[in-house]
């Protein structure tokens, strides 16, 4: 009995501190160049070591950001990495604590050994309290370590024990809660229930400055205002507690709320509503509610709030104005240190990239629909209206036909000139319509309509240029194949034969009509698409669509823009055709319409609408998903998607889900174990920690040691 007792010892002995020689663990090559880059010679034994300073910049790099703690505080680690208390850290006790922060409950056994002062795998009690009064502030609120909170865990005076592991981590999960509860007393001279504002602030900043964002601890003295009077409440200190203890769980509430929002913003109902969904056990009372709104709604007082509000409050990394400035200060130093040329060069190749993957994207979608596009002006310029003399019945018709006489290389006739034009006719669409909705957009993006309008208007004005040119040769093109077929002998001409002999003029042959088609068609269009992806799909800043959303609002905004505009295409497209012999020709737009009204009635005017629909609506889709595809495949080199301002890392407004912290697992575990450890005082660590038995005796005698 006694050999098992004694083995059991030693087990749950290795498992806190670590086997002595550590051979069978694995010493990754990042750790081991960590080490060295650290590690300096023992004059003596050659030895490669880490002090107390070269440990902390090992794992805690200068330059970083350690948010609210500060980085000397790390050294509290090297009392745990040391583990012979020799103020040394060699290549086996760095090891030991790299394989410690690999553990999943890393953040509590370090915590442990930290206070397992004469490592035997228990916390003694007096040890714990020693370490609390060696680095507590100077105008830390005092706290009693014999009250009955504290004798629950280790019992009283005369039959306290030793804290095992699992005993010592439950006690430090709840010690923060008996510091509030008992700074509160202190603060509650009269008994009344109530403090001021002030020593609220104050028990907040010794108890969870770490965990808090600047906007919060600013503001802490306001909580009053939440109540009647001018004073704070013991519920409402507990109720705050409870909601930083949850920001975690508040902030997964709040995303869900805000995802599901049209506008991207909540009220407290809202919260409530979605945090009775989301939880089964951690209901939130309505106080906790008013107190989150409370400081998310100081700057914006109006009851109703997106994610950048709650940013203020649920992430610790925020901070103030005066640092943000610094911050940009910061930047826009090391920008002025890149030449002028470096960042030229970046702009142009940026451009060229995004230019490149919009003409590829581009060109895949015209691909895509080209053969809808053939049939479409097939019938177009059909000018008969007496049946029997029709080439085509319809659509489908037009389609069979052309793979019958001209075979399945018939319904890609002129694709070329279609796919070298496509990419600057979207490029200069979409720029112009960017910056014209730019231009007239207010400070948080809204648009007059007429304005949207005037936009869209204003870049199918401009794609013009391009489009023309493109227009004219490709229709030729489409349309030469059918001329062979019913005109013996007739030659086949190429593209560049077509611009030769149209020349400069010829080539802007129509363009008032197509002027007439593009300028309406962009300027229901683009309206349109924005208000189907606002509206219906409820994009905001806080909702990304997703590319199935996209793509549909693509397709939907297309059928209106395109049926509506038919019209003007079979207009553009007579006047751009070569004229046969005994078919009408026409001098001018109001020639042209006049004429086909008179021969064909007024359905003329709508030949092909279905085909254009069908060609226009999918064209965009097709555009917009080898868009996104290529953005995943070749994005710009030297760019990284990581890449987050050093503000808001924690909260932003894309929706996407829950984001955890970033770094490296061992340093995220490190700053965790740290923050249980300064819940015990903000203070700790800032002062040089005893080491070792001869440590301890430099205490005062008045908390047990011997000076």
């Amino acid at each position: 009995m006694a050999t098992d007792v004694t083995t059991v010892k030693e087990v749950v002995k290795e498992k806190l501190l670590g086997a002595e020689v550590a051979q069978d663990a694995k010493l990754s090559a990042q750790s081991r160049v960590a080490f060295e880059k650290n590690a300096k010679k023992d004059p003596e034994t050659g030895e490669s070591f880490m002090g107390e300073e070269e440990f902390v910049n090992a794992i805690a790099p200068p330059g970083e950001d350690y948010h609210k703690i500060k980085r000397e505080q790390y050294g509290i680690l090297f009392r745990v990495a040391d583990r012979k208390d020799t103020g040394k850290v060699n290549l086996q006790d760095w090891l030991t604590f790299e394989n410690l922060l690999a553990q999943s409950d890393a953040e509590y056994e370090i915590a442990f050994r930290l206070f397992d002062v004469e490592r035997t795998g228990f916390v003694k009690y007096d040890d714990l309290r020693k370490m609390y009064e060696m680095n507590k502030g100077p105008e830390t609120i005092p706290f009693d370590w014999n009250c009955e909170w504290a004798t629950l865990y280790s019992g009283g005076k005369k039959r306290r024990h030793d804290l095992t592991y699992p005993q010592f981590s439950q006690m430090l999960r709840g010690l923060q809660g008996e510091r509030i509860r008992q700074a509160f007393h202190y603060f509650d001279r009269d008994g009344d229930g109530y403090i001021e504002p002030e020593d609220f602030q104050r028990i907040i900043l010794q108890t969870a400055k770490h965990k808090l964002s600047d906007h919060l601890l600013e503001n802490l003295p306001t909580l009053c205002n939440i109540s009647a009077g001018a004073k704070i409440s013991y519920a409402n200190v507990r109720a705050f507690q409870n909601m930083i203890r949850e920001m975690d769980l508040v902030e997964l509430i709040i995303r869900q709320a805000t995802a599901q929002s049209s506008d991207g913003k909540i009220t407290r109902t809202d919260f409530l509503n979605e945090a009775a969904r989301v939880t089964r056990f951690s209901l939130f009372t309505p106080m906790e509610a008013d107190i989150l709104f409370h400081f998310a709604g100081l700057d914006e007082p109006s009851g109703k709030l997106g994610l950048s509000d709650f940013a203020k409050v649920l992430d610790s990394s925020w901070r103030n104005p005066l640092y943000n400035a610094f911050s940009q200060a910061t930047s826009a130093t090391v920008e002025k240190a890149k030449t002028t040329s470096q960042n030229v060069l970046h702009s142009i190749l940026e451009s060229a990239h995004h230019f490149a993957l919009g003409s590829l994207a581009g060109a895949f979608g015209a691909f895509m629909v080209y053969p809808i596009d053939l049939v479409k002006t097939r019938l177009q310029n059909q000018r008969s209206s007496r049946v029997g003399e029709m080439l085509y019945k319809n659509s489908w018709d037009c389609a069979k036909k052309v793979v019958r006489n001209e075979g399945f290389k018939g319904l890609y006739s002129g694709v070329l000139p279609q796919l070298v034009g496509v990419a600057p006719e979207k490029a200069i669409k979409l720029t112009v319509n960017d910056l014209v909705r730019g231009h007239f957009s207010g400070a948080e993006g809204k648009i007059w309509i007429p304005h949207e309008i005037l936009a869209g208007g204003t870049a199918g004005a401009c794609q013009v240029i391009f489009t023309n040119p493109l227009e004219i040769v490709k229709i030729r093109l489409q349309v030469q194949g059918e001329v062979a077929k019913n005109v013996e002998g007739a030659p086949r001409r190429s593209a560049m034969w077509i611009v030769k002999n149209l020349g400069l003029v010829g080539l802007y042959k129509g363009a008032s009509a197509c002027l007439l088609r593009d300028v309406p068609f962009s300027a229901i269009y683009f309206p349109t698409y924005n208000h189907l992806k606002r509206d219906m799909y409820g994009e905001s800043p806080t909702k990304k669509l997703g590319i199935l959303q996209l793509l549909t609002a693509g397709a939907i905004a297309g059928m209106p823009a395109a049926y509506l505009t038919t019209p003007c295409d079979v207009i553009k497209t007579r006047l751009q055709v070569e004229a046969r012999k005994g078919e009408s020709s026409y001098t001018s737009l109001r020639h042209c319409a006049s004429t086909v009204y008179r021969e064909e009635g007024f359905k003329a005017f709508f030949k092909g609408g279905p085909a254009r629909i069908l060609r226009s609506s999918p064209q965009f889709g097709f555009t917009l998903a080898m868009y996104e595809v290529l953005q995943n495949l070749l994005p710009m080199p030297g760019t990284h998607r990581e890449e987050m301002p050093l503000a808001h890392k924690g909260v932003s407004a894309t929706g996407e889900g829950l984001p955890g912290q970033e770094g490296p697992i061992s340093f995220l575990r490190s700053r965790n174990a740290l923050k249980i450890i300064l819940d015990l005082d903000e203070e700790f660590g800032k002062r040089r920690m005893p080491g070792g038995r001869e440590g301890w005796a430099t205490l005062p005698k008045i908390v047990g040691g011997k000076a």
